[in-house]
């Protein structure tokens, strides 16, 4: 197949690195002699037909930007019959050759409908939440991570200075990996992730021989996708506060940390998988995932990508308790 012309879209929740990756693929796509074209507003732009040239110029000063210029909307209509229909008629309407596709797993779901109806399909691994299968790190979670670890870091000063404990609870959908990382690395007294529940009952506990240790404050990690939110806790908390030590407060991050100006780590993985797609494009290799692999650029089928469930190292857990001592 002779590649003329091909399109970038960015979908699902958007995360810091997804102009370095638009970047990529438009910059690499051009010095392969090709048109390339943004596609606005995810699939829900697919499907309106809703396509604008990129220009080397267009995408320039944007590698530092947070979210995504192209923007990111919902877009049920793409999950019919119809709408897939629609949006592989506008793709051929546009002329496009390949499509690229930057996001999470729903994204990646959506691209690999339209590889299975043959249209050349090449997807980057871009999410915070790092549920994504086949890839050990996507885009944006190393900046949504730093974005939690420096809020822990000031909850634990003012916990300090008034003797509390703060539940804090992070993003990442079903997926407890951001949540378990923030607690190893902001030094937590306890996390609680939807791959290992904790009872209120024993979290109490753990928080109350902190507090008769001798420790000033307290901090418990809550991932979003947990069974027992952090205001509920806190709810509960006060209610037994004798059973706690500590006065309990909660704090969610939420959306603060898809914002954030996006660190080398992921401009640089962002690039690399960018590029590599239009690579993998270039190469007739399509239905493909562009994702990081034994610490190297490395290409998942898709199909495995959408039909396998992405674990978490539940060792790191154990980790988190010895180092909350």
């Amino acid at each position: 197949m002779k590649v003329q012309r091909i399109a970038v879209l960015t979908s699902g929740g958007d995360a810091p690195g997804m102009n370095a990756a638009i970047r990529a693929v438009t910059r690499a796509g051009i010095d392969q002699g090709w048109e390339v074209c943004g596609v606005r507003s995810g699939y829900a732009g697919l499907i309106a037909g809703n396509f604008q040239r990129l220009l080397v110029r267009d995408v320039g000063g944007i590698i530092q930007q947070a979210g995504t210029f192209l923007g990111s909307a919902r877009c049920p209509e793409f999950q019919t019959e119809d709408g897939k229909a629609t949006a592989l008629r506008m793709l051929n309407r546009e002329r496009i050759d390949a499509l690229v596709v930057i996001g999470g797993n729903g994204s990646q779901t959506g691209a690999h409908a339209l590889a299975e109806r043959r249209f050349p399909v090449v997807g980057v691994a871009s999410t915070i939440d790092n549920d994504l299968y086949g890839s050990e790190m996507t885009i944006g979670v190393d900046t949504a991570l730093n974005i939690a670890l420096e809020a822990i870091d000031r909850l634990k000063a003012t916990a300090s200075s008034h003797g509390r404990a703060f539940l804090v609870e992070v993003m990442g959908r079903d997926c407890g990996y951001l949540a378990l990382m923030a607690a190893i690395a902001g030094g937590a007294e306890a996390v609680l992730i939807p791959e290992r529940e904790t009872d209120p009952v024993l979290l109490a506990e753990q928080l109350r021989s902190a507090y008769q240790r001798g420790k000033s404050h307290a901090l418990v990690v809550v991932a979003e996708g947990a069974r027992h939110n952090a205001e509920a806790l806190v709810h509960h908390f006060k209610e037994n506060r004798e059973h706690l030590g500590f006065e309990a407060r909660s704090t969610i991050l939420g959306h603060v940390q898809r914002g954030g100006t996006p660190g080398a780590f992921d401009r640089l993985l962002a690039t690399r998988l960018g590029a590599a797609a239009v690579q993998s494009i270039a190469q007739g290799r399509h239905g493909v995932l562009m994702g990081l692999v034994h610490g190297t650029v490395g290409a998942i089928p898709l199909a495995k990508v959408v039909s396998h469930r992405k674990e978490i190292d539940l060792s790191l857990f154990e980790l988190a308790r010895v180092m909350a001592q």
